[in-house]
């Protein structure tokens, strides 16, 4: 008895210590494979780092030149572009790279995390980050030598006499053209809400299929992610203004071409957003209704709509708010609407009929702000 107990703990220590080399093996194994990965991966992220720097330096030789020597130096106010300043810009950015990437004064290997911070060290204490400030800087005064800033044009005596007599003249606004304001306002609002009632179911059926977690699964699907996706954010990249001139060429000038505007942007616009917040449900109850069979469409409208339905109305509700804002710029353009009538009176220097169109749109955007935040406060 005690001969087969002794046997039976034999053969258990020796599996036991088989499974130990077993496991010892494989973490080792494990272990030399991540050290054979990390030269590729510091190899890939100091190619990454050198990258990042040359445009820096590229960018900030290019600045300095065109910003100090064209600007200040020469003073002159347009500044010509040439091709080979960038060139010789390059040329120089990616030897200075080359020289500091063994160096912690280099911004691309902080970004890349080759450089470590220490967790009680303050960040603007290390040479990266104060280089990239500088940066910034460089970015921040170039950007005002491309704006043509210049304080003395603004408070000039002849700019300082024309604002006042436009601001004088916008606040005795001509009450005669209240009646055609007022029309005009309402028919700015219908046009933002017929393009935005029209816009949400197109957008509805559009998000499932530009939602990446319900279109992974296969390569056919994943291939219509991508191309809806991308006609998506091309369409979203162009202004309704831009929308608005080229429906108003299709169409004629008028609130249809400017209705067929902010129908386009808003699809696009709520496509994304509706989109995003799939991708950000919980796939508890997706996972477990797929796991009982169910068809995928009932998988959807039981599992992903539940939880999307607030989260939709809070972003078709501000959509809505910003077509208002929006369809009274594009009438500017010829979308209709009071813009169209503001830009008739500002063509014709009538800044008082101006006066009263800009108390209007203000009283309308006003009050569809405080109703919007008021119906939004109430779905949370």
């Amino acid at each position: 008895m005690d001969k087969h107990l002794t046997e039976q703990h034999a053969a258990l220590n020796k599996d036991q210590s088989k499974e130990q080399s077993k496991a010892s093996g494989k973490a080792l194994s494990q272990q030399q494979s991540l050290h054979a990965q990390m030269p590729v991966q510091r190899y890939r992220a100091s190619i990454k780092a050198w990258c990042i720097d040359s445009l820096l330096w590229s960018y900030s030789f290019l600045v300095l030149y065109k910003l100090m020597y064209q600007g200040w130096y020469l003073n002159l106010r347009h500044v010509d572009f040439s091709w080979s300043e960038p060139l010789w810009c390059s040329l120089a950015g990616i030897v200075v790279a080359s020289g500091l990437s063994y160096s912690r004064l280099s911004v691309g290997k902080a970004m890349t995390g080759l450089i470590q911070f220490n967790e009680g060290q303050s960040l603007f204490r290390t040479q990266a980050v104060r280089l990239g400030l500088v940066f910034l800087l460089l970015s921040f005064l170039a950007g005002l030598q491309v704006s043509q800033v210049s304080m003395q044009e603004f408070f000039s005596d002849s700019g300082l006499a024309g604002a006042q007599r436009i601001f004088s003249a916008l606040l005795s606004p001509n009450l005669a053209i209240f009646e055609d304001a007022l029309l005009a306002a309402i028919e700015t609002v219908y046009m933002a809400f017929i393009a935005t009632t029209l816009a949400i179911p197109v957008a509805f059926v559009l998000a499932f299929f530009a939602a990446r977690n319900l279109m992974k699964h296969s390569a056919l699907s994943f291939a219509i992610y991508a191309i809806l996706r991308f006609l998506m954010n091309l369409t979203r990249s162009i202004e309704p203004l831009v929308w608005a001139i080229i429906f108003s060429v299709w169409v004629g000038i008028g609130p249809f071409s400017g209705m067929l505007a902010l129908f386009l942007h808003s699809v696009a616009s709520l496509t994304k957003l509706y989109s995003e917040q799939i991708e950000a449900i919980s796939d508890g109850p997706v996972e477990a209704m797929t796991a009982t069979g169910a068809h995928p469409i009932q998988v959807i409208w039981y599992g992903v709509v539940p939880q999307i339905v607030l989260p939709y109305l809070s972003y078709t509700i501000y959509r809505w708010d910003i077509n208002v804002r929006m369809a009274t710029v594009i009438g500017l353009v010829g979308g209709g609407g009071i813009g169209t009538m503001l830009m008739q009176y500002q063509g014709l220097a009538r800044w008082n009929e101006v006066g009263t169109l800009v108390i209007m749109i203000a009283a309308i955007v006003w009050t569809m702000d405080y109703a919007s935040a008021k119906i939004r406060a109430h779905l949370k």
